[in-house]
């Protein structure tokens, strides 16, 4: 029998670093549990809620977390902020300090890890970061989630990123360090990631015995287990042409996949600006995961918030453990 759910040591996911190595697994675990059968779970949230506060347009995120929440038996309320920023109308602390007295988690996809961490601060109950500028840990979460289903080893496969270092590179380089795998970043000169985010993974990997790469050398993917790739351009900022010019050469394209090798899957977390940062040919192969790590971001997502939210009372798993141990005694 699964093990009952077990709460976080975190009650916010601000960023993947909130985790701690031994969360990252049991999450990844609870999530493909949830894939393969909802029933014990489908009443676990009745009558509870989450707020969505989005300042960004959003597919995969929303749908993912209004149908997640609803196989719970839950409600999820979305406010759209894309023309009102939070913390213009009033402060983030106000606005957190209202939301706790309503609903039970705030999921915020927002311009600034500074809402995010303004959020966080101020609300009693659970914040979970669905994107910010630096940040994308459901996002990070779910792609690993995808790699272990296509038989990713932790201790022998590497994750190569190729493009923009931006909030997902971000996000995958502290679940590399976190779980303990090879992950080689290929940037153009100039858009390499946060170095003070490679820092403090590179801390925690030095304990988990990761390897994290940083290279503008697009030869580097050779060997990887998979090529990951995401738009050149974030969403809401202008880029020059002369930036995008210099992302020419890191286009994820049939050379740069062979180079990879032929069983090397590739992954983008969508949407994709297909001729720019990636093919047709390469997107639609047989190789390309894309849609799976979509259809996971509910699955890691909904396991995240049975471990943010629920508690023995309401959890199946922890009252059938209880009963089996009265039926032992």
């Amino acid at each position: 029998m699964p093990e009952p759910t077990r709460r976080l040591g975190s009650k916010d996911l601000t960023r993947v670093l909130d985790l701690s190595p031994g969360e990252v697994l049991p999450l990844l675990d609870q999530a493909r549990l949830l894939k393969s059968d909802y029933t014990p779970w489908r009443d676990t949230f009745r009558q509870r809620s989450i707020v969505l506060l989005f300042e960004k347009p959003s597919l995969r995120t929303r749908v993912s977390f209004e149908i997640g929440f609803a196989r719970f038996g839950g409600t999820a309320v979305y406010l759209d902020h894309q023309n009102n920023p939070i913390g213009v109308r009033e402060t983030v602390a106000d606005y957190g300090h209202n939301l706790e007295r309503w609903c039970d988690c705030i999921v915020a996809r927002v311009m600034k890890q500074s809402t995010i961490q303004g959020l966080a601060a101020s609300a009693e109950i659970p914040v979970i970061n669905a994107l910010s500028d630096l940040h994308h840990p459901c996002q990070a979460l779910a792609d690993f989630m995808t790699l272990v289903e296509h038989g990713f080893d932790f201790h022998h496969d590497r994750l190569a990123w190729v493009g923009d270092g931006n909030n997902v590179c971000h996000s995958l380089i502290e679940m590399a360090a976190t779980v303990g795998c090879g992950m080689t970043v290929v940037t153009p000169p100039g858009a390499e990631p946060d170095a003070s985010i490679v820092r403090e993974a590179q801390a925690r990997a030095c304990r988990s015995g990761a390897s994290i790469e940083i290279t503008n050398d697009p030869a580097r993917v050779a060997g990887a287990f998979a090529v990951y790739t995401d738009a050149w351009t974030s969403m809401g900022q202008a880029e020059s042409a002369a930036r995008l010019k210099g992302f020419a050469p890191y286009q994820v394209n049939a050379a740069l996949m062979a180079t990879a090798g032929p069983k090397s899957l590739f992954m983008h977390c969508l949407p994709a600006h297909r001729g720019e940062e990636v093919t047709d040919q390469v997107i639609d192969s047989a190789n390309s995961v894309v849609f799976d790590q979509a259809e996971n971001r509910m699955h890691i997502q909904n396991a995240l918030l049975l471990n943010l939210l629920a508690t023995p009372a309401t959890d199946p798993l922890a009252r059938n453990a209880r009963a089996s141990a009265r039926a032992s005694e």
